[in-house]
């Protein structure tokens, strides 16, 4: 019995922090929130693809750099000191 009286506290207690949820910290914020529009939906993905292309030709560039320049300058420049 002592196990369904803990279940049923611990179910109490949760019920009870969702009945604050929308006038707590952040109801304000849940009664603004809006379906973006179209619009915001694909500028939102104009902005992530150009984002992963620029960390992508980054991390290209210094795979480049350490694959092929980085050995061609070690073994012409650096070799002889």
């Amino acid at each position: 019995m002592a196990f369904l009286d803990r279940a049923q506290r611990v179910q109490d207690r949760f019920d009870g922090r969702l009945k604050s949820v929308g006038h707590g910290k952040f109801g304000r914020i849940l009664r603004m929130a809006r379906k973006p529009t179209v619009e915001d939906y694909v500028k939102v993905l104009e902005v992530t693809w150009l984002g992963a292309v620029v960390i992508g030709a980054v991390g290209f560039s210094i795979y480049i750099f350490f694959t092929q320049v980085g050995p061609w300058l070690w073994s012409n420049f650096f070799a002889s000191l």
